[in-house]
């Protein structure tokens, strides 16, 4: 092991988060209830019976979703994976389609779209945010894509190209502001995977806001926790009012029949996870600064160490800091990879449980062959990528 490399950043970590071992190892992200009402809320469900997938708490965290993001409606689902589902079949993917998307991102991305009969198509990523590169999409469409009697196809495959699907990695906003002019230039539907940018902004919008749909997530290694859970952003009443009707299995409303009018998905929020997630939102404001704070004490940390960076939030951007994220400098992106792995490999055995980003999909047996552009930058970030702790409990007197 090179101790030259690996022990420095240890000692950054450890400087920040403090003490560990094997025994008692510092987690990725870990939920926490603590200074809320998440178990009043919770008690109200069980006392009153409203536990499954209808309740005030639902119609409540939607609404405090409206009041945090600006959307004009949300529509809370039970995960983040049904929720781009559903988002990718609002805006009219359909099987056989192609969906423009980065390979840089957790594989419900692409499984959203395969879970439609829909194919993945990867386009390059931007070293900056992480996200999906104006550059490369203008490139890739200009290359392949062409209209045949108004209908946009990849000439390559003969497939229709029906979306564009950008994600916001970490929390920081890709830049989506030139790819929603990209999308409207091609009149493709834009849908946002936000699913880990609550409470992150670019141009004073909030990510999902910027396409037709976004989708965030709940999941428990989240800002926000339901346990599980997502939700859909929108600003078209038309689209959120046929999201909660096909979420809820596209049923008729009548006091008894059971008629419905398409066929459709039983993807509703269940009232009990969003009484934890109502909770947490009116502690938001407390954590997000608790999330800047981690941030700003691991950039102080990292300051003088030139063999790694951290990444940072982009001008006109304001991240929710979700994971702190190191970024190895080495020119050679395998040198990168070995060094990262020795880290990897110490930092466990002390009990600090780094995670290396995801494998990128377009490695994964079932997408390597779908179609792509070059991925010069994604082939080159992600081995040089690893995720810090980065729960807010963290931050001393967090809880006070």
């Amino acid at each position: 092991m090179n101790n030259s490399v690996v022990q420095p950043i240890l000692e950054a970590i450890q400087q920040v988060v403090g003490g560990c071992d094997p025994n008692h190892p510092v987690s990725l992200h870990e939920p926490d209830f603590r200074g809320t009402q998440a178990w009043e809320y919770v008690k109200d469900c069980l006392e009153t019976g409203w536990v499954s997938t209808a309740g005030t708490w639902v119609t409540r965290f939607e609404q405090e979703l409206c009041t945090i993001t600006g959307a004009s409606h949300a529509v809370a689902v039970s995960n983040g994976t049904v929720a781009l589902r559903l988002a990718l079949h609002l805006v009219g993917v359909c099987p056989g389609d192609e969906v423009l998307l980065p390979p840089l991102s957790f594989v419900a991305t692409a499984n959203a779209v395969a879970h439609l009969g829909a194919v993945p198509h990867f386009v390059d990523i931007e070293p900056n945010s992480l996200g999906l590169c104006p550059v490369s999409l203008t490139a890739r469409l200009e290359a392949v894509a062409e209209r045949r009697k108004g209908v946009l196809v990849n000439r390559e495959t003969g497939r229709r190209i029906a979306a564009l699907l950008p994600v916001h990695v970490f929390g920081h906003p890709a830049e989506i502001t030139e790819l929603r002019t990209i999308a409207d230039a091609w009149d493709l539907p834009l849908v946002e995977d936000a699913a880990e940018a609550l409470a992150s902004w670019r141009d004073n919008i909030h990510c999902g806001l910027f396409g037709e749909i976004g989708t965030l997530s709940f999941n428990g290694n989240k800002l926000i926790t339901t346990g599980g859970g997502g939700a859909l952003l929108t600003n078209d009443a038309v689209l959120a009012r046929r999201a909660r009707h096909l979420s809820t299995t596209a049923k008729t409303p009548h006091p008894w029949t059971f008629d419905h009018d398409a066929v459709a998905w039983n993807d509703r929020l269940p009232n009990l996870n969003a009484a934890l997630g109502v909770a947490q939102l009116e502690d938001l404001d407390r954590r997000l600064h608790a999330k800047r704070q981690l941030a700003e004490r691991f950039g102080r940390a990292f300051a003088d160490l030139d063999r790694v960076e951290l990444l940072t939030e982009s001008e006109s951007c304001r991240s929710n800091h979700w994971l702190v994220s190191l970024r190895f400098r080495a020119k050679d992106p395998e040198k990168a990879e070995s060094e990262r792995l020795q880290l990897l490999e110490a930092a466990h055995a002390t009990g600090l449980l780094l995670r290396p980003i995801w494998t990128p999909l377009h490695h994964l047996q079932m997408y390597c062959d779908c179609p792509s552009g070059p991925l010069t930058v994604s082939e080159d970030q992600a081995p040089r990528l690893v995720n810090l702790p980065s729960s807010p409990q963290l931050i001393e007197g967090w809880h006070s």
